[in-house]
């Protein structure tokens, strides 16, 4: 049996590494996964700051290379470039966006403004206390509260770029709904996803029905996994 193309370096935990295997998996391009955390070995070994994902590409025409490729901007622009179809890109005009440009834009602002805003404000430091069981939910509440407050702001932000319906962009889905999805998705998972809006839950719910968010559930914190 001929090996997948390609394998990710990255826990399914990590929200970073579940957007490209939702891209992946909804592109029908096969991979195996190296399962492992940020700043562990492996993830040093095959990113030269120990971030994750890395996408190891295994053969281009024909030759064996074995590319890291890091960054998942980057990852994303290699995977649609050799996978156009199903795209995930827009054209001008849909949903609220008047350039293409718009839906790299929102993604951008998922990656460098909503992981601080969604993960180390809010979620890690909930989780951590909540598995230490040392505190009661009041007392979590009120460590995090200045993370939830700045979170409240970056959703609501966030929100008044996606359309009114559907996908972040309306009837088409695109990469900026598999990089927001993994954030949101671990927000819903602990009690602070009262923050969510009916809009947003409303689009979760959406997302929440495609095969590719199915199949990459487990190991993450909403299927109430921690990292390996």
């Amino acid at each position: 049996m001929t090996p997948p193309p390609y394998t990710i370096i990255g826990t399914p935990f990590s929200t970073f590494t579940r957007s490209i295997t939702l891209a992946l998996t909804y592109k029908g391009l096969p991979f195996n996964q190296v399962r492992c955390v940020p700043h562990s070995d492996t993830a040093y070994d095959n990113h030269l700051f120990g971030f994750l994902p890395t996408l190891v590409i295994h053969e281009i025409d024909g030759k064996q290379v074995d590319l890291k490729l890091r960054e998942s901007m980057a990852i994303a622009r290699f995977i649609d470039r050799v996978t156009p179809e199903p795209s995930l890109l827009i054209s001008s005009g849909q949903g609220k966006a008047v350039i293409e440009e718009q839906m790299w834009e929102f993604a951008s602002l998922v990656g460098a403004h909503g992981f601080p805003a969604v993960e180390k404000g809010v979620v890690k430091p909930r989780v951590a206390a909540s598995d230490e069981g040392k505190f009661s939910d009041s007392e979590i509440r009120k460590q995090i509260q200045p993370g939830v407050d700045h979170l409240r702001k970056w959703l609501h932000k966030m929100e008044e770029l996606m359309a009114d319906d559907g996908y972040v962009f309306g009837s088409k889905l695109t990469w900026a709904d598999f990089f927001l999805f993994p954030l949101l998705a671990d927000l819903k998972a602990i009690p602070e996803g009262e923050l969510l809006s009916p809009r947003l839950l409303k689009w979760m719910e959406e997302m929440n029905k495609l095969e590719a968010v199915q199949a990459t559930t487990p190991g993450t914190l909403s299927a109430s996994a921690r990292p390996p």
